[in-house]
């Protein structure tokens, strides 16, 4: 059996877990979060545990099993702490402002790009150089900061660009005579 299926997913105070056939819903002070069960795991709530065991012994029951376990936790950690990511602009001139649900950045290109963000995701700017992604839904908060990164990726020469605050670009020497 999968080693991440085998621990439970323990629902803190405040978290309310929901279970129907077709659907298991999360919620609390973050906002409400649901997802589909696989039909290859059978997952019951006892005493404020989430337990995940796979239908039969397959290789992919097993592997869905952890899974489950884990997008299950990532809801019951959203709802009740959130996720947040950082990222950093780099460079001269770079800078980014919010202003309520969007996000309008200056990049260097001869337009601003703007974005605008989907419910239950807030975005905030500490300082010009900096963006912060908070929300429930860790899938959502980590595709938007990709996509983010992705309007200007950091290159390899100056390291100029948007990326995350916990990543090291690696800067590469220059051509030499």
């Amino acid at each position: 059996m999968s080693r991440v299926g085998k621990s439970p997913v323990i629902v803190p105070q405040g978290v309310d877990v929901t279970m129907k056939a077709d659907q298991i819903s999360v919620k609390g002070a973050g906002g409400t979060l649901s997802l589909a069960p696989h039909a290859l795991v059978k997952v019951a709530l006892e005493d404020g545990k989430l337990t995940f065991v796979p239908v039969d012994e397959s290789r992919e029951a097993n592997a869905m099993s952890g899974t489950m376990r884990q997008l299950v936790n990532n809801m019951v950690v959203g709802v009740s702490k959130g996720f947040e990511k950082k990222l950093n602009l780099v460079g001269v001139g770079f800078k980014a402002q919010a202003s309520g649900a969007k996000l309008n950045l200056a990049i260097g290109y001869s337009h601003p790009v703007n974005f605008e963000m989907p419910a239950g995701i807030t975005v905030a700017t500490p300082t010009p150089t900096e963006i912060v992604l908070k929300g429930a839904d860790r899938q959502v908060v980590g595709q938007l900061a990709a996509e983010i990164r992705a309007v200007r990726p950091p290159e390899p020469y100056k390291g100029k660009g948007i990326r995350y605050s916990d990543e090291k670009v690696v800067i590469k020497e220059t051509k030499k005579k």
